[in-house]
């Protein structure tokens, strides 16, 4: 049997447990620095301030000069990578994390990152943020060829490629690797040597550089470079390889040039606020959304409220514009982990009230502007109406700081398949009905590129990876595409990328 039917027969075998999808999920966050003593203390950090690209898993591989040094944990980076003990047995001027993301599937050991394999040419560390298209086709043939795999992840069909390399040289195998996968990712690569940094051809996945003294520094997000107190250089362009080799930074672009299509959701959600995309404030943009949400609609209405925490940049916007007063109708409960358990079937009733309160003074007879910045399932949604109703509200009017999503994802993020996607089977009117709203909108395509750039959507040229709300995606998945989905939410393989 075929691994990518083992899979499916899985799957057949048991059936899946349903995360919560009403929120997408980046999958993970990644961060090297060269050339410091405290590499892994700093790497710990930098991971701290990436957490909410990752929450299952982290780990840190550093080099001393002679060993690699490895450290992999399931849960959060606070809880294992702060005390002494633990960075004291990651020694080294080199070092590189990894945060992994995973809702459904296997959460092992095994499969978090960063990876590190004995090469002819020395050892090599990676870690990885994103998915591979063709990772099915690709694993398959390395497999009939003799590799034998240790994980279930992505990431090892790109050390494997790079180990069967021909090519004499650690930067001509990466290069060669590079060629034959396909799909959305930034890495993040460490050898005896080198410290390289990774963006695909169409800077799907994030990744930035700074420098801190005398180090370099790779990290998803520049909030990574802010908490080790280190200068902001720039983005990695996309197709770019960045090689720091003895305190000095090289580029290296073997990509024919194409313009970059980055994911338009890093500036919607998946970035942190404070963090910067294309010289502004992530928190900037979703402002900007929420501005332009009010522009396009015309609504008499007391309150705008924000759904906690993702819609208040777009909530504030909205009542900036409008001029309508704004309040935090819900209140969200920041020690109500992904890991709450639910034992019984009347504590998991209480659903969204674990996490959400209203403010009920405030809300009481009241019509109510909802903000948020998307609608996946609308599950979550319909109990935050139904609450806010039963906290006495008047009307509650839904409005959203993005299109409708209707198509998934193949590059990194998780989320449902498509038939799961609310706006992909019911029109505007089904999808309040839904939600039980009053009233429900969407910002339109044209005004999110509005808000994001100033100019309309680009029809020949769309300028980010907005496949969720068009189905044009920058690449397309070689591996068949509900095969692929099979494969990101298996039991056995867990996420493909983390």
């Amino acid at each position: 049997m075929s691994f990518h039917q083992a899979r499916i027969s899985l799957i057949q075998k048991k059936k899946l447990k349903k995360s919560n999808f009403d929120k997408l999920r980046e999958e993970c966050g990644i961060f090297g620095i060269s050339n410091h003593d405290d590499a892994s203390a700093l790497v710990a950090l930098g991971l701290h301030a990436l957490q909410h690209r990752g929450q299952e898993g982290c780990g840190i591989v550093s080099f001393d000069g002679k060993t690699f040094h490895s450290e992999k944990r399931q849960g959060l980076v606070g809880d294992h990578f702060t005390d002494t003990e633990t960075l004291n047995k990651l020694p080294g001027s080199f070092a590189i994390g990894h945060n992994r993301y995973s809702t459904t599937g296997e959460t092992s050991l095994r499969n978090i990152q960063p990876f590190f394999a004995d090469l002819h040419t020395g050892g090599l560390s990676i870690a990885h943020n994103g998915n591979l298209t063709n990772a099915l086709l690709l694993r398959e043939n390395l497999v009939k060829d003799g590799a034998i795999f240790r994980t279930t992840t992505d990431t090892e069909t790109i050390v494997q490629l790079i180990a069967k390399s021909r090519r004499e040289k650690f930067l001509d195998k990466l290069i060669d690797a590079l060629f034959q996968i396909q799909g959305g990712y930034s890495l993040i690569l460490m050898t005896n040597k080198k410290l390289v940094g990774v963006r695909d051809p169409f800077g799907i996945r994030p990744l930035v550089v700074g420098k801190l003294k005398n180090s370099f520094i790779f990290a998803s997000e520049t909030c990574a470079l802010d908490i080790v107190g280190a200068t902001f250089i720039r983005e990695i362009e996309n197709g770019e390889i960045v090689v720091v080799e003895n305190n000095q930074l090289k580029s290296i672009k073997p990509f024919p040039k194409q313009k970059p299509r980055p994911c338009i959701f890093e500036y919607i959600y998946f970035a942190r606020p404070d963090s910067l995309i294309n010289g502004k404030c992530a928190y900037e943009y979703r402002k900007s959304l929420g501005q332009q949400l009010a522009q396009e609609n015309d609504l008499n209405a007391d309150l705008v409220v924000p759904v906690p925490d993702s819609g208040v940049p777009a909530a504030l916007g909205y009542a900036e514009k409008s001029k309508k007063k704004f309040e935090l109708g819900l209140i969200r409960n920041h020690y109500v982990g992904r890991t709450f358990i639910e034992p019984t079937q009347n504590i998991r009733s209480l659903g969204v009230k674990l996490k959400l309160s209203s403010t009920k003074t405030i809300v009481k007879n009241k019509s109510i502007i909802l903000i948020d910045d998307s609608l996946v399932r609308g599950t979550t949604c319909h109990k935050i109406v139904k609450m806010l109703y039963e906290a006495g509200a008047k009307e509650v009017h839904v409005r959203i700081a993005c299109p409708e999503i209707k198509f998934p994802d193949f590059y990194g993020v998780d989320m449902p398949t498509k038939i799961e996607l609310l706006a992909h089977k019911k029109s505007l009117k089904e999808m309040c009905d839904y939600i039980k709203a009053k009233s429900l909108k969407f910002l339109s395509l044209n005004g999110l590129y509005l808000a994001l750039i100033g100019s309309e959507r680009n029809s020949n040229y769309p300028q980010f990876s907005d496949h969720y709300f068009t189905g044009d995606y920058p690449i397309k998945p070689s591996d068949n595409l509900q095969g692929l989905k099979i494969k990101q939410l298996s039991l056995l393989s867990g996420k493909s990328n983390s």
